[in-house]
């Protein structure tokens, strides 16, 4: 599945621009393969994403605000329960993937020949 990260370009609100910059940056910085849709060019994008957003994740009045992040089809969270997830080094679990492995890359070299060899580090 596709990770999607639902934001506004043209967002008046310096708050949502920060919160939307913060999620794509680390999602970058990570390497973790996303798609940003704006949901301000495409109407029926943010129609889809206001009706999947669980009943308990909207606000009391008005629509919930960008970011919004899904799996697929599968809702995630919004800025806050990001933020949450990074502070509790829960992201892989939070966005619904699996753990990411870390390569470490390693060379050995002896009097003849050089060797390489890749540890894999696996994340929880």
């Amino acid at each position: 599945m596709v990770i999607r990260v639902y934001i506004a370009s043209s967002s008046g609100s310096l708050a949502v621009k920060k919160n939307q910059q913060a999620v794509v940056g680390f999602l970058e910085a990570n390497r973790i393969s996303f798609e940003e849709v704006d949901i301000t060019m495409q109407e029926e994008q943010r129609l889809w994403m206001y009706q999947n957003i669980p009943a308990e994740k909207r606000p009391q009045k008005g629509n919930p605000l960008p970011p919004q992040i899904f799996n697929g089809a599968d809702y995630c969270g919004d800025y806050e329960d990001f933020f949450q997830s990074k502070e509790t080094n829960t992201v892989f679990s939070f966005l619904h993937l699996n753990s990411k492995p870390s390569v470490k890359v390693q060379k050995i070299q002896n009097t003849t020949h050089t060797f390489t060899h890749c540890i894999l580090f696996f994340y929880s």
